[in-house]
C-alpha cells in the first residue's frame, strides 16, 4: 500500500512529542513490511531538515508562525502543495490531527482529493469552551467527520472525541501507541547508581516542578540519588531552576536539555527509575519507551494507561503529589527485587500490548478495510 502520514511538526528537539514519535514509528514498521510510505510535516531546527527519518522519506517545509500558539499557528504555504502532491497517489492518508493549521490543511486537502483518510488525535481533540476554539471547530469538526475512522488511545479519549464530533460521525477505533521492543530478551538492572529521570516537555501539564519537589524529599532519605530532567522548555524551566536553587539541589538535580530519540533511548537505559508526574496525560509515550528499556516507572493516576500498568504490576501509580512520588521512588531504589519485578512486568506489557509489531498488525488491518470500504469496527 502507498501510505501518506501528516503530522504537524518534526524538529531536532522533539518539541511536538508523542504524535511525531508515533507517526515515525508506525511508518518505519510499515516500510519494513514493504509498504510505500511518506511523512509530510513542517520542520523546525538549527539545521536543514533531513531527507529521511530512519527509513521514512520526509517532505517538509520550514515552520512559520502565522497565528498565536506554540503549535496551533505553525504553517508554511507551500506545505499545502506538498500535501496535495503526496496524497494524490496514496491508498490511505493518515492524519495525526490536533487543533492546528497543519491538521486543518491536511483534512481539507484529503477531502478535496476525495481520499480515504484516517485521523489519529492523540488526546489533543477534547471539548473546549473557549470562543476561539468554537470558531475553529466550525470548520475543523465537519472535516474531521469525513474521516473513514478516528483512532483513539483510551476509553477516556473515545468519550471526549465523541462529544466533539457528535452523533453519526466516523468509527472510533482503539489503537495504542507502540514502541520497538529491545532486542535482548532479559531485563538488565542498572545497579551502578541511583539515577532518577524525567524525560518530557517542560510544560505545566507535565509538572517538572513536582519532579524537583520529589527530588528534594528523596534526597533527604537517599543522599546519593541523582536526578536529571530532559526535554524542550515550554515555559516551566525558570520555575524548575528556581526550585532547584531554593532547595539547594544544584549538585543533585540537573537539566540536560532536549534529546534526540537515540539519545533518549540511552537515557532511559542509564536510569534506575523513570518518573512522569504529568496529569491529564492521554497515553504517555515516554512511559512505554521507559518500560521497553527495562526501566522501572513511576506515574500518576492521571496517566491514561495507569490502571492497566498497575493491574499488570508494570508501574507504581501515585496520586501525583511530591510525597507519594518520593515514597514510590525510594521504594524502588531501596528494593532491588521490586525494581526487577517492575522492569520484567514492564517489558512484558510492552511485548504483549505496546510493541510496534503488535500495533502495526492492527493498523494494517484498519488500512486494508479502509482501502476496500469495509466496516472499520
Amino acid at each position: 500500500m502507498r501510505l501518506v502520514h501528516v503530522v504537524t511538526l518534526v524538529s531536532d528537539d522533539g518539541a511536538y512529542g508523542g504524535p511525531t514519535s508515533v507517526a515515525t514509528g508506525q511508518l518505519e514498521e510499515c516500510a519494513a513490511r514493504g509498504h510505500d510510505v511518506t511523512l509530510v510535516s513542517l520542520w523546525q531546527g538549527n539545521s536543514p531538515a533531513p531527507a529521511r527519518i530512519g527509513s521514512v522519506p520526509l517532505r517538509t517545509r520550514p515552520a512559520r508562525s502565522l497565528l498565536p500558539g506554540r503549535f496551533t499557528g505553525l504553517m508554511h504555504p507551500l506545505l499545502v502543495r506538498d500535501m496535495w502532491r503526496a496524497m494524490g497517489a496514496a491508498d490511505v492518508v493518515h492524519i495525526h490531527a490536533g487543533r492546528d493549521l497543519v491538521s486543518l490543511a491536511a483534512l481539507t486537502v484529503a477531502t478535496l482529493r476525495r481520499k480515504r483518510f484516517l485521523a489519529q488525535t492523540h488526546g489533543m481533540v477534547a471539548p473546549r469552551r473557549a470562543a476561539a476554539v468554537r470558531l475553529f471547530d466550525r470548520v475543523y469538526v465537519p472535516l474531521l467527520r469525513r474521516a473513514r475512522g478516528c483512532l483513539v488511545l483510551t476509553e477516556q479519549e473515545r468519550q471526549a472525541l465523541a462529544e466533539v464530533i457528535g452523533p453519526g460521525g466516523p468509527s472510533l477505533l482503539t489503537l495504542p501507541n507502540g514502541v520497538r521492543a529491545a532486542d535482548d530478551g532479559g531485563v538488565v538492572r542498572r545497579g551502578r547508581g541511583r539515577e532518577v529521570l524525567f524525560l518530557a516537555r517542560l510544560h505545566p501539564r507535565k509538572r517538572p516542578e513536582a519532579f524537583v519537589e520529589m527530588a528534594a524529599l528523596v534526597h533527604r532519605k537517599l543522599p546519593d540519588a541523582r536526578f536529571t530532567l530532559h526535554g524542550a522548555d515550554e515555559g516551566s524551566l525558570p520555575a524548575v531552576r528556581r526550585l532547584i536553587a531554593s532547595h539547594g539541589l544544584q549538585d543533585v538535580v540537573s537539566y540536560g536539555g532536549a534529546l534526540e530519540h537515540a539519545e533518549a533511548v540511552r537515557a532511559y537505559g542509564r536510569a534506575d527509575v523513570y518518573v512522569l508526574p504529568a496529569v491529564d496525560e492521554p497515553f504517555g509515550m515516554t512511559v512505554i519507551e521507559a518500560l521497553s528499556a527495562g526501566t522501572p516507572v513511576v506515574v500518576t493516576d492521571g496517566c491514561g494507561i495507569a490502571d492497566e500498568l498497575a493491574r499488570r504490576g508494570a508501574a507504581v501509580v501515585t496520586d501525583g503529589s511530591p510525597r507519594e512520588l518520593a515514597e514510590a521512588v525510594c521504594g524502588v531504589l531501596a528494593d532491588e527485587e521490586r525494581g526487577d519485578a517492575l522492569a520484567k512486568a514492564g517489558r512484558r506489557v510492552v511485548a504483549e500490548t505496546y510493541s510496534i509489531h503488535a500495533v502495526t498488525d492492527r493498523l494494517e488491518e484498519i488500512y486494508r478495510r479502509t482501502c476496500h470500504f469495509g466496516c472499520l469496527e
